[in-house]
Parts: C-alpha cells; sequence; structure tokens
C-alpha cells in the first residue's frame, strides 16, 4: 500500500491521539482531544494525516498567524521511520502554508530531543536562540 496524506477527518481521533502517545507527544497539561477539537475550529484544513489502508502512520497540525506560520504535533509511526511520512508530512504542510502567503514556518523541538533536532536540520529548518515562554489561559 501507498502512504496518503489527507486532512484529519473527526473517526481519525482516536488513532491520532493513540500515535501521539506512542511517540510521547502527549503532555499531562495539555489534552490531546481538546487540542483537536480546538484544531478543528481554527484553520482544519492545516491539521493533516498520513494513512496506509486503514493505518494511522502519521500527522502534523500547522497555523498561520499572518505573521509566521508553525508546525505541531508532526509524529510518524516508530515501526515507519525512515520511510519519508514525517518529511511529507512537513513538505505538504509548508505547501499549504506558502498558498496562505506565510513567508517562515518555525516550530518547537524539546532540548533532549536529538533526533527530532535532527530531521529538522536535514529538512533545512536553522536553530536560533530565542527565550520560549508560555501562559495557559485555559487549563484542561
Amino acid at each position: 500500500m501507498t502512504v496518503a496524506i489527507r486532512a484529519f477527518q473527526l473517526p481519525d481521533t482516536e488513532a491520532v491521539v493513540s500515535l501521539w502517545q506512542a511517540t510521547k507527544l502527549t503532555r499531562p497539561w495539555n489534552n490531546p482531544y481538546q487540542d483537536i477539537s480546538r484544531k478543528l475550529k481554527v484553520q482544519p484544513e492545516l491539521f493533516l494525516v498520513a494513512v496506509d489502508g486503514a493505518d494511522m502512520v502519521g500527522t502534523v497540525m500547522a497555523g498561520y498567524d499572518g505573521h509566521r506560520g508553525w508546525l505541531y504535533y508532526l509524529a510518524s509511526d516508530p515501526a515507519r521511520r525512515g520511510q519519508g511520512i514525517a518529511r511529507s508530512l512537513v513538505e505538504r504542510a509548508e505547501t499549504l502554508l506558502l498558498d496562505m502567503g506565510c513567508p517562515k514556518v518555525q516550530l518547537m523541538v524539546r532540548p533532549d530531543n536529538d533526533i527530532a533536532q535532527g530531521f529538522y536540520e536535514a529538512l533545512g529548518f536553522e536553530t536560533f536562540e530565542t527565550w520560549a515562554t508560555g501562559k495557559r489561559l485555559i487549563a484542561d
């Protein structure tokens, strides 16, 4: 079978959350079901999944605020790593963002995630010094 990239559909929810859990993207302070619900209200066309038949093999959420694009929840099935799934998801997200007029895309990688850092560097992402900070407005 071949991997297809398409927009997220509501019946994908459980498979997506399972993939995020398997790839350790979920955190106790972020309810993945809430994140999905929120994304479906804002630019849902930028929430992409990669499927191989009935199997969920990858995801990415993108967003554009008129200044910068962002990527979140990039995941690929650990058993399928090295097959270009994540790369294809990033490329599709970048194309959609570019079509919206987005001049630059950014993302955040945890400091201890060397594999992700190497992956993004191979895709042309550049590290820059910044202080990332946040404030929770709604507790999940």
